[in-house]
């Protein structure tokens, strides 16, 4: 009876199975139609599923080719998407220049992480010259869009007066929104790195960098209605 019963949930399984892979076929056929017919938002999702093999063969070359068509109708999640693969070599040669190409059209189009990955480039002279003062206005413009990653950096840029006048409460302030906006191993980071800078802080300066902290994010709440 057991074994009848397995037997049983067994085909309704596979049946259930063929209809969901039915439907995910008729979905992706859709998707490529309007992609092919030159939806760029349609380019960049089927670029998407190639990328994580979704629906889909996994498959970066594909990936590539539609994040490029998106990317050249000017969509900047494959702009940012793009540039990651030219930076990863993913199913492209590897090219700093050309990532670093992709993530300013991107980030000239508020892309917080394509702003935080240019800063980066700036900050390392990778496929751009090195540059500190360009690395720490790209990361601010990230910052200020609540992107964790570029706060971390703003702080450090602030605390080793690294294209920007060096300033502890500043940098335990980015430091201190950077713990608040991050999860897991990377909150545990912030955190420690937190503390670390308001060790060396007088209570006059940590009270200081918790206030600004505080008025940023109700600033940054406040542009998000």
């Amino acid at each position: 009876m057991k074994h009848l019963l397995r037997v049983a949930v067994a085909v309704m399984l596979m049946a259930l199975t063929g209809v969901v892979s039915a439907q995910t076929a008729q979905d992706v056929a859709a998707l490529r139609k309007r992609a092919e017919a030159g939806d760029a938002d349609a380019q960049f999702r089927l670029g998407a599923m190639y990328y994580e093999g979704r629906g889909v063969p996994q498959d970066d070359t594909q990936a590539v080719a539609w994040y490029r068509k998106a990317a050249n109708q000017g969509d900047a999640d494959a702009q940012f998407r793009l540039g990651r693969m030219y930076r990863l070599g993913r199913g492209v040669p590897q090219d700093d220049k050309q990532a670093a190409m992709w993530w300013r059209k991107a980030a000239d189009q508020g892309n917080a992480d394509a702003q935080f990955n240019l800063g980066r480039m700036y900050r390392l002279g990778r496929g751009v010259p090195q540059d500190d003062t360009q690395a720490a206005a790209w990361c601010r413009k990230a910052a200020d869009q609540g992107n964790a990653d570029a706060q971390y950096t703003l702080g450090q840029m602030y605390e080793n007066g690294r294209g920007v006048p060096q300033d502890f409460v500043l940098a335990y302030m980015w430091f201190n929104l950077a713990a608040s906006r991050s999860s897991g191993d990377d909150q545990k980071t912030n955190a420690e790195r937190r503390d670390k800078a308001s060790a060396r802080l007088t209570p006059q300066q940590r009270a200081d960098g918790q206030r600004m902290a505080r008025e940023w994010q109700a600033a940054f709440e406040k542009r998000k209605q």
